[in-house]
């Protein structure tokens, strides 16, 4: 392959919209892990009613950021505050281009003094390392690639997450000690199996849990000794088919369009970025369909960041956000499809000799990394769909949308549209198909009742 850049791809393309939605690559993989450990819909009732063990140790990028300049480096690209931002805390780190468009959004751990850790998706840390390399920041990187962009599974860290009505007497159990009274989004220390284990405050699911780490060789005792204490409350492990559905009932969102493939000042950061680069193979997919790259592009307000905005530091992206503050447009919510219309228009066709719906994978139905559905009232497109997948708690397909704000209200009827134009892209998980229209209800995000109240409390 000639071309060595990302915007020596979008030349070759075309154009970036044309460079997506033909990319050969599937949805973000969730690699290593069994796809089911028992059944998904177990797997997805345990994070309800028991407890759920969570292995993320292989699916996000880690990058270490370290030295004098790492705090005003991470200040400089971040729309957050960080006021009161000590060791042992952590957040929902955003970084957006200079039009205030998001370009993603990460975990960022302050490990200790003048030490950090982005853990996520990688176009935020590719966006961090390009400002450390060309800003002159005193500062140290080290990056711990996912599973998927490397040659071998071993990473720097394990990861694991114990979720659900259960978490806490587990780790009691496993501790052998009283879990403390930790703060969400604060860390703590447990010993594990006679092993020190780092400790996050978490809860992807809106219920009380921890998000565990540590030194990759301690990883599988620490691990079976979770297991092993949690048998006696209902704990279940999670594949990576159960893995990947679990923001439809927690809100997250979890692949935004980095907002960097347009624009003069970003130009020289698409010249950095390589041909092989998540941003330069993702694919976009869905029947949510533009020639205007920037059409695709959230802001903080649309993904449900507005209140992580904070305007006491310098930053880019602040003026246009500042702007943008005023009125945001658009909202983020859940919407629930009609379940005879997903039945009878879609997966009834797979069944028929006729031309068929593009099919539905369950629990998670995401065939791109970017996946964009169109959503329609009255003719009009009011918004886009950014997640899909069935909900065996709520037995429910649900999706995680963008609407306009005046349509953004509980109870109110629209349309989805599902499947790709002009009978799918070149895509290999897409199948030749007819688009469908499937009626859909605006409800909260998120959808899950203890959800919503968890994240209230904290």
């Amino acid at each position: 392959m000639s071309d060595k850049t990302l915007e020596d791809r979008i030349r070759t393309a075309g154009s970036p919209v044309k460079l997506l939605r033909e990319s050969q690559t599937g949805p973000y993989i969730y690699p290593v892990v069994p796809t089911e450990y028992s059944n998904w819909r177990d797997e997805q009732r345990a994070w309800r009613e028991t407890a759920i063990l969570f292995n993320q140790s292989y699916h996000m990028t880690d990058m270490y950021v370290e030295g004098p300049d790492a705090p005003k480096l991470l200040e400089k690209l971040g729309v957050n505050t960080f006021k009161n931002f000590g060791p042992e805390k952590a957040k929902q780190y955003v970084v957006c281009n200079y039009d205030g468009y998001v370009i993603g959004d990460v975990v960022l751990f302050h490990l200790e003094q003048n030490r950090f850790n982005l853990v996520g998706r990688p176009s935020v840390h590719n966006w961090v390392q390009y400002h450390a390399e060309t800003g002159g920041y005193n500062v140290k990187l080290e990056r711990d690639e996912r599973t998927a962009a490397r040659s071998d599974v071993v990473r720097k860290v394990y990861r694991y997450q114990v979720q659900g009505p259960n978490a806490l007497p587990i780790m009691e159990k496993v501790t052998g000690k009283a879990v403390p009274d930790v703060k969400f989004f604060n860390m703590t220390n447990f010993t594990i199996a006679g092993h020190q284990v780092r400790a996050l405050r978490h809860g992807m699911v809106g219920q009380p849990g921890f998000e565990l780490f540590g030194p990759w060789a301690e990883g599988e005792a620490v691990r079976a000794a979770i297991i092993e204490a949690g048998h006696e409350f209902g704990l279940k492990l999670s594949g990576s088919r159960t893995y990947s559905s679990n923001t439809l009932e927690s809100g997250w969102i979890p692949s935004p369009m980095p907002a960097i493939y347009s624009g003069e000042k970003m130009k020289a950061y698409r010249e950095w970025l390589p041909a092989n680069t998540y941003e330069a193979i993702a694919s976009l997919g869905g029947s949510f369909s533009s020639g205007n790259i920037e059409d695709y592009y959230l802001t903080p307000w649309d993904l449900g960041y507005g209140m992580v905005v904070k305007f006491d530091h310098d930053f880019i992206g602040r003026e246009a956000l500042e702007k943008i503050a005023a009125n945001p447009r658009r909202k983020k919510v859940t919407l629930a499809l009609n379940s005879d219309d997903v039945l009878n228009m879609g997966m009834s066709t797979m069944f028929q000799k006729s031309e068929r719906a593009k099919h539905f994978e369950l629990p998670s139905s995401v065939y791109s990394t970017l996946p964009y559905d169109k959503v329609v009232k009255d003719g009009k497109v009011i918004g886009v769909s950014t997640w899909i997948g069935y909900s065996s708690n709520e037995r429910t397909m649900l999706t995680l949308a963008i609407v306009d704000v005046d349509e953004a209200v509980p109870g109110n009827p629209v349309t989805f549209v599902w499947g790709e134009e002009g009978g799918g892209s070149s895509k290999p998980t897409v199948e030749r198909h007819k688009q469908i229209e499937i009626r859909a209800t605006v409800a909260p995000v998120p959808y899950a009742e203890p959800a919503r109240s968890g994240y209230r409390e904290n």
